[in-house]
Formats: C-alpha cells, sequence, structure tokens
C-alpha cells in the first residue's frame, strides 16, 4: 500500500479519498488525521457527515483500530468532529473555510527597501505620542455626549473654531467655522469637490503639468477631465487656463519642483477666477514648514470666495491621522456638505477632538518648531553632503518643505532610480509625477528626494546611500 491512494468501500460512500503513507503507526496516525482534517475544512466532508467506524475504516486501510481511533480522537478534540454514543462519529457543525493555496513567495525585482527617501511622509518616528495621549485623554474626559453621536457632516464646531483661529494666524487664511468642512485628508476633499463641479457642469479641470497622478485619477473617475498647464520658472502659468471650470494648484510650494508661484501668477489666476466664475482649489499640503525665507501666505487670503482652500496633518503630524479641512466660498459649502452627508457623513470624532485640544495647548505650535528645526538640519546635510561627494549635482526646491529635486544629465534618470533600488534605496524619479498629456519640451531627469522621510537613525545612512548611488 505504500503511497497509493487508498479508496475504501465506506469511503467511496462518503466520497473520501485519503492519502496514506505508511511510514509506521506514528505517520499513518498523522497523515490519516490531516486528510480527514482537510477534507473538513474544504467542505468535501459537509457538517454532519457520519464517519465509518473506527473497525470498518481500519479494515478497509488495512491499519490497525487503534490508528483510526487515535485520528478521530484527535479531531474531536480539535472541534472538526464530534463523537457521541449512539450516533457515531460525525462531522461538527461549524463554518467551511475555503481552501488555503501554498503561499507564493514574490518574486522582488529589486533588492530589499533598507532606506526610504521617497517623498510624500514626515518622519513618522517623531510622531508626538505623549502629547498626542495627553491631548486625547483631555479630549475624551472633557467631551460632552453628544460629541459621540453622528454629528454635523461638517465636522465638530470645537475644531472648525480653532483651526478658524489656526489658520488665520499662520497662513493667512480668512476661515469663517461655518465654512470649514473637515474631511480624511486631501484625497477625500478632492473627491467631494469633483462630484460638485461635475454637478455644477464642469468638463476640464486645469492641473498643474508636474504633481501627483491619484490627484487626477480622482477628478477623472469624477468624470472630469485634467488638462495640464505650462511650468517655468514662475510657477505654472495661467495663460492657458480658458473655459477650465476650476484649476487644481500647489501655489506656496509646488510639487514637487518645490517653488512658490509667481506673485504675478498667483493675481492672474485670481483674476481669472474672477473673470470667469471658475474655482482655484488650493493644495497647502506643507505650508508650515519654510527655512530660508518668511512663509508665502495661503492663495486663499486674496480672494475667499473664488479659492477653495485645502489642509491636512499628513505632513505636519502623521498621514495615518487621515485629518484634513477644505475652506469653503460662501456659495459652494452648502453643495460640499450635501455631498459628504451622502458619501461619509463624518470623519472619526475622538481624532477630532484630539486636534482640537492639540491645537488649543499650543502642542501642535510646539510640534512645528521642533519638526521645521529637525527637518532644516536634514536639508541642511543633505546639501553639504552632495557638495562634498556629488559635486556635479544641483539641488532645487529646497526653501521650504520636506522634499528635494536633484536635475540629473538627459536621458539618465531611469537608471539611477534603478541603481538605488538595486542597493535598496528607495527614491523617485521625477517623470514619475509628469502628467502623460504634456508635450513639447523634452521631459526633465530628476530625482526627487523626500529628507523628511527617514527616522533620525536611519537619516546617516540614508543619506550615504543617496550619494553613492548618483553619478
Amino acid at each position: 500500500m505504500a503511497n497509493e491512494w487508498a479508496t475504501s468501500p465506506s469511503g467511496q460512500a462518503l466520497g473520501i479519498d485519503l492519502h496514506i503513507e505508511p511510514t509506521g503507526a506514528y505517520g499513518l496516525r498523522r497523515g490519516l488525521t490531516d486528510a480527514l482534517r482537510e477534507a473538513v475544512r474544504g467542505g468535501r466532508l459537509a457538517p454532519g457527515t457520519r464517519l465509518p467506524s473506527s473497525r470498518t475504516l481500519a479494515a478497509d486501510l488495512g491499519i490497525a483500530r487503534n490508528t483510526v481511533a487515535d485520528a478521530y480522537a484527535d479531531l474531536v478534540a480539535e472541534g472538526w468532529l464530534t463523537a457521541r454514543q449512539g450516533s457515531g462519529t460525525r462531522v461538527a457543525e461549524r463554518p467551511v473555510e475555503a481552501p488555503r493555496p501554498a503561499p507564493t513567495p514574490a518574486r522582488r525585482a529589486t533588492g530589499p527597501l533598507v532606506h526610504n527617501l521617497q517623498p510624500g511622509s514626515p518622519d513618522l518616528a517623531s510622531f508626538p505620542r505623549a502629547a498626542w495621549l495627553k491631548a486625547a485623554r483631555r479630549a475624551l474626559t472633557t467631551a460632552p455626549n453628544e460629541a459621540l453621536g453622528y454629528g454635523d457632516p461638517r465636522g465638530r464646531p470645537e475644531l472648525r473654531a480653532a483651526l478658524a483661529g489656526y489658520l488665520a494666524r499662520a497662513r493667512g487664511v480668512h476661515a469663517d467655522p461655518e465654512r470649514i468642512v473637515i474631511c480624511s485628508g486631501f484625497a477625500h476633499g478632492l473627491m467631494l469637490l469633483g462630484d460638485v463641479l461635475r454637478g455644477r457642469g464642469a468638463g476640464d479641470i486645469a492641473v498643474e503639468s508636474y504633481g501627483l497622478p491619484p490627484h487626477w485619477q480622482i477628478l477623472d473617475r469624477a468624470g472630469l477631465r485634467t488638462r495640464p498647464l505650462p511650468l517655468d520658472e514662475l510657477g505654472t502659468g495661467a495663460d492657458d487656463l480658458g473655459s477650465a471650470g476650476a484649476v487644481l494648484l500647489t501655489p506656496a510650494h509646488q510639487f514637487p519642483m518645490g517653488d512658490p508661484l509667481h506673485p504675478d501668477r498667483r493675481a492672474a489666476v485670481v483674476d481669472w477666477a474672477r473673470r470667469t466664475g471658475g474655482l482655484v482649489i488650493e493644495d497647502d499640503y506643507d505650508g508650515e514648514f519654510r527655512y530660508d525665507r518668511q512663509p508665502v501666505g495661503a492663495l486663499q487670503g486674496l480672494d475667499p470666495h473664488r479659492v477653495v482652500y485645502l489642509g491636512t496633518t499628513s505632513k505636519s503630524l502623521a498621514p495615518g491621522l487621515r485629518l484634513g479641512w477644505m475652506v469653503l466660498p460662501p456659495g459652494l459649502t452648502e453643495e460640499v456638505v450635501a455631498v459628504k452627508g451622502v458619501s461619509d457623513w463624518s470623519c472619526g470624532v475622538l481624532d477630532q477632538l484630539t486636534l482640537t485640544e492639540f491645537l488649543n495647548s499650543g502642542a501642535y505650535d510646539r510640534h512645528l518648531r521642533g519638526a521645521r528645526l529637525r527637518y532644516r538640519r536634514r536639508r541642511d546635510q543633505l546639501v553639504a553632503a552632495l557638495a562634498e561627494r556629488a559635486p556635479s549635482v544641483r539641488v532645487t526646491g529646497i526653501a521650504a518643505g520636506l522634499h528635494a529635486v536633484l536635475p540629473l544629465a538627459p536621458g539618465t534618470e531611469d537608471s539611477v532610480v534603478r541603481a538605488a533600488a538595486w542597493q535598496g534605496l528607495g527614491v523617485v524619479g521625477l517623470s514619475s509625477y509628469r502628467h502623460a498629456d504634456v508635450s513639447g519640451a523634452d521631459p526633465l531627469d530628476a530625482l526627487v528626494v523626500g529628507y523628511g522621510t527617514p527616522p533620525d537613525h536611519g537619516w546617516a545612512g540614508a543619506l550615504d546611500a543617496l550619494c553613492r548611488v548618483l553619478p
């Protein structure tokens, strides 16, 4: 019987195939136990099915009765079978698990990620856990009972009031708490705006020629066509806005290029919005981080009636909080609230209350002061290291934010990104942020390096790895 499929007469009646390997009493018992368990788990033996007696199955398989009895006993103990006097041994009444395929090891085209310099995230290890926990405890202790209900789809009034004060002070935003809507990050806010704009009959949305593809995809899914605008040393051009229903911009710190929108361009965009009735969607994704100059105020301050301002905690605290806010023009607020009420209703109340306490207690300002010092120090170390070890590489877009752009020789971007990946270094090529409809000049070759991403203990190693892969 070695290495054969044993199908017993009693087993045929039950539809059981048992693969038995006669490697001694222990091996037979284990083989029988495993085969029965898998038959139950995979659904071949339905709940309630009566199994052959131990004597019958042992005779059919040509093995000792005690081996079958022991296998049955093991499965009864595990809960797969039940045994009752006068009723025999049956499959237990339990949910059937689908067969689990053997895991297939993923094939890695690159080395394991050792150092992450991909942009888009702050140093998550620097999240102020103790201060946040203190704020959460106080917020939960003092929260009224009604705060734990469904609430206003605009968000908690305490947070909207705190944000109105903070944004006016820190970013020059004209913010009425009644026109602030809390959302789960920028992408969520953009989804809501996309639905509203489509409902208003908008067709085209103008975007920067370099930006985040997921944002363009959100607008595309809303039924809106994204049309890229030209980008030069003064920022995004406003001459080609035309009949667009809205324009999406990062005016304080263009992502990924890193430059602010020139004052003349800022004025031109607002003039276009006033003249045509279009909307300006302002993504102020890292407005708190300025190093070599005074902060560039929010574009919304030029015309709160034509500019939608969006901000989040994704760079200042952590993207996992999923907390963001929209400051809306008067004529847009109710439409956005109506869409949000249908699709989402409210963001997490406890995190909203915690952020309120964090803002009102001054903990947010203290955290930002420390973060600015830390990231400025890293930026300076990046510039110094490249000047010494890769002097042919310029560093641009570094007056603000958490990332830098390193221009490369034409045609070399892909090879540098692949070389970095093989060394376990995560960086992103500038071409990843180029809109597919950009035409004209040859694409720029560059790396976009997120110097804010690594933890402090990994920063020196990440910087060394970057210098080693640069040409």
